[in-house]
């Protein structure tokens, strides 16, 4: 099942929906885009609930700001995940598309080691020792994505989800306490406008993709999973 586009496409029925083509999703919009993904949330209810979300805006009589965020639509897209679940619907496959040809997957592999490489470059031990194994592990997929042998992408998918696993260990276990706590402080500004448009669980899992987000990017580290091919 190809189901790696599922951020794209959240990402554009938001700026469709929104009327933006040119705005930009928060980490905070991405770190819930991926809590869904772990939690099993359809892409068709996402799309779904993204759509009532706005018709449910558009219908207001007094509209007091623009939507600016993708929590806006938590509820609705939580709502269309129960129905399909309840109705007993399945996901359906996305054809693959030129997203995944070889030049493509050749090419992501190779920028994601070069990042890696530099990464590793300025990290102190494991997390640069960490960094240069899976820059190493990177760049022989993105010879046998060239050659033509790299074989089922859900089992490349796994293989990239240990080494980011790995990675972000060491990443956490760099960033110092202050680091740690402004992370924290940031975040509970940002949700602070929809903590009562979710439960608690949902907000723990928005919680720590958020916090494995900024250690990712304060540490220098792309993200290597194909969902992140764009």
């Amino acid at each position: 099942m190809n189901y790696f586009n599922y951020y794209t496409e959240i990402e554009e029925r938001f700026q469709q929906a929104r009327g933006s083509g040119i705005f930009l999703l928060s980490p905070l919009d991405w770190a819930l885009i991926e809590s869904w993904k772990e939690s099993g949330v359809p892409l068709e209810a996402a799309l779904k609930g993204i759509d009532r979300a706005f018709e449910k805006w558009h219908e207001r009589k007094r509209k007091f700001r623009q939507v600016n965020s993708l929590a806006y639509c938590a509820q609705e897209v939580l709502s269309a995940a129960k129905e399909l679940a309840e109705g007993g619907a399945t996901r359906e496959a996305v054809p693959a598309d030129e997203t995944f040809s070889a030049s493509r997957l050749a090419e992501f592999f190779a920028s994601n080691a070069d990042s890696l490489d530099r990464c590793s470059s300025v990290a102190s031990a494991p997390l640069a020792e960490f960094a240069k194994s899976a820059a190493d592990s990177l760049r022989k997929l993105s010879a046998a994505a060239e050659g033509g042998v790299l074989g089922d992408l859900e089992t490349v998918e796994q293989r990239l989800g240990v080494m980011e696993e790995r990675l972000l260990a060491a990443a956490t276990q760099a960033l110092d306490e202050d680091q740690l706590v402004e992370s924290r402080m940031r975040l509970q500004r940002q949700l602070a406008p929809y903590r009562g448009k979710m439960t608690a669980d949902q907000l723990a899992l928005l919680e720590k993709q958020y916090l494995q987000r900024e250690s990712f990017e304060q540490a220098g580290i792309p993200r290597l999973s194909l969902f992140y091919l764009r």
